[in-house]
C-alpha cells in the first residue's frame, strides 16, 4: 500500500470512479499469448486495447475528462493535441456528447489515423496539422485556447486523463482473477506517462507487490531522460517512427507519480518493434501499432521474468496505417542484421556486375536496391546495393568474399546518412 502521507494527483479511488463513468465503453478482451509464452517461458497476457471503438486505450482518458466539463465549458468547445490516438478518442468523445472540438495534430499523422478522427467525430470535429512532432502540435493547440477559451484536454497530464487510462489495469486484473491469476510483472508502453501513471496507482493501492515496467522508444526516450534529470526535460530530438509514443517530454503529473511510486523504464529499438509487429500479424494476426508492440517487443530483449510467472502486457493500440508496412519490414529486416547497404566502386569494364554476382553475392542472397550515385551532373560514382541476407550469420562470408572481390567495396553503417532515407 501507498504511504499515509503521501499525496499523488490521482487516486485508486479515482481511477475507480472513472470506470463507473466509463460504462458506456465495453470491456476490451484478454488472452494468453502462446508465441509470447513460449518466448519467456512464462504465461503472457495480452491486454487487447486495439479493440476499442477508437482502437486504442486513449479514448478512456479523453472520455472521462470531458465527461467531467461543465456545461458551459462544453458550450464553447475543446482543444486537444494529439500524435493521433488521443485525437480519436476526443473525436469519438465529441461526437457521442454533441460537443465540438478543435484537433491538432503533426503532420507526421498516418493518413489512417486522420481519416479515423474524422469519421469518428464527423461534423464535430475539425483537424488541425501542424508541426513535425507532438510537441509543435500541443504548442499549436495552447496557443488556440488561450486565444479561443476552448477546454484543453491533455492526452496525458491530468488528473482525469491519467485516471481514464488507470482502468486499463483495473479492469485487466478484473478479468485474470475470473481466471484465478494475478500477474508477477506489467508491462506498460509510455509516451507521455499516463498510462504508466494511472497503472502505478492502482496497483500501488491493490497489489503493490506486482513489478511495473514502462517501456519507450528508443528514439524518444523521454520518460528515462526526466528521470535522470530529476525533472520533465524536452529531448533535442526524436525519432517520430513510433508516433503513438513519441513524446519529447513527458507530463509533469505522470513524472511525479513515477517518481514517486517507482517504477523500471526501459527502451525498445524501432527495428525490434518493427520485428514485433510482424510477429503479432504473421503469427497472432493482430495488427498493432508501433505504440502497440512496444510492450511486448521488450519482452526478453530488456524486460526479463522468472520462468512460470505471469505477465500481464498491454497492446496499447493498433491504428496502423497499411502504407507504413513498407518501412516496417525495412526497419526489422535492418535491425535483424539479414539487410545491409554497400557502395560498390564498379570497374568501368564489360561483365563487372555479372562477376559481383557470381563471386560475391551468395546462394540465399538478394540484391533489393541498386542505384548508382552522382558524384557531379556529369559523372556517376560507385553503386549503392542493397542486400537482403538468408541469415544474419551470412554476413561475414559476404563481406570476406568482398574484400576478396576486384571492385572497391564499402559497408555502410545503418545510421549512415546515405541509408537513413531509406528506414
Amino acid at each position: 500500500m501507498l504511504p499515509a502521507n503521501l499525496q499523488l494527483p490521482v487516486s485508486a479511488d479515482d481511477i475507480a470512479a472513472a470506470a463507473a463513468r466509463l460504462d458506456f465503453l465495453s470491456a476490451t478482451p484478454i488472452h494468453r499469448s502462446t508465441r509470447l509464452s513460449d518466448r519467456m517461458a512464462a504465461d503472457v497476457w495480452i491486454k487487447r486495447e486495439d479493440q476499442q471503438p477508437v482502437r486504442s486505450y486513449k479514448v478512456r482518458g479523453a472520455s472521462n475528462l470531458i465527461a467531467q466539463l461543465s456545461e458551459p465549458a462544453k458550450a464553447t468547445g475543446l482543444v486537444c493535441a494529439s500524435a493521433g490516438n488521443h485525437a480519436q478518442g476526443v473525436a469519438f468523445a465529441c461526437a457521442a456528447l454533441g460537443v465540438s472540438g478543435t484537433i491538432f495534430v503533426p503532420r507526421t499523422t498516418p493518413r489512417q489515423k486522420l481519416n479515423r478522427i474524422a469519421a469518428l467525430g464527423g461534423q464535430h470535429v475539425e483537424v488541425c496539422q501542424v508541426g513535425d512532432s507532438y510537441d509543435d502540435a500541443a504548442r499549436a493547440a495552447e496557443e488556440f485556447a488561450a486565444r479561443t477559451s476552448a477546454a484543453m484536454v491533455p492526452p496525458f497530464d491530468h488528473p482525469h486523463t491519467i485516471a481514464g487510462q488507470g482502468t486499463v489495469v483495473r479492469e485487466a486484473f478484473g478479468q485474470l482473477a475470473e481466471l484465478g491469476v494475478t500477474p508477477d510483472l506489467v508491462v506498460v508502453p509510455v509516451g507521455g506517462g499516463g498510462l504508466l501513471a494511472g497503472t502505478l496507482v492502482w496497483l500501488a493501492a491493490h497489489h503493490p507487490s506486482v513489478r511495473v515496467v514502462g517501456v519507450e522508444p528508443a528514439g524518444a526516450a523521454s520518460m528515462a531522460g526526466a528521470l535522470k534529470a530529476g525533472r520533465p526535460v524536452a529531448l533535442e530530438s526524436i525519432d517520430t517512427f513510433t508516433d503513438g509514443a513519441a513524446v519529447r517530454q513527458v507530463g509533469q503529473l505522470p513524472f511525479e507519480i513515477v517518481r514517486a511510486v517507482g517504477a523500471e523504464v526501459v527502451s525498445v529499438a524501432e527495428g525490434r518493434i518493427c520485428t514485433e509487429m510482424l510477429e503479432y500479424y504473421q503469427v497472432d494476426g493482430i495488427i498493432a501499432e508501433p505504440a502497440g508492440a512496444l510492450s511486448a517487443a521488450a519482452l526478453r530483449d530488456s524486460v526479463f521474468a522468472a520462468p512460470g510467472s505471469s505477465i500481464l502486457c498491454l497492446l496499447s493500440g493498433g491504428n496502423n496505417d497499411v502504407s507504413r508496412y513498407a518501412e516496417v519490414i525495412e526497419r526489422s529486416l535492418v535491425h535483424e542484421n539479414r539487410k545491409h547497404y554497400f557502395l560498390v566502386d564498379f570497374p568501368q569494364e564489360p561483365g563487372a556486375l555479372r562477376q559481383f554476382l557470381d563471386e560475391v553475392l551468395g546462394p540465399d542472397d538478394d540484391i533489393t536496391l541498386f542505384e548508382y550515385v552522382k558524384r557531379n551532373n556529369r559523372e556517376t560514382g560507385p553503386a549503392l546495393v542493397g542486400i537482403e541476407l538468408g541469415r544474419p550469420e551470412d554476413l561475414a562470408g559476404l563481406v570476406e568474399r568482398m574484400q576478396a572481390a576486384t571492385p572497391n567495396i564499402q559497408l555502410l553503417p545503418p545510421d549512415s546518412p546515405m541509408t537513413r532515407f531509406l528506414v
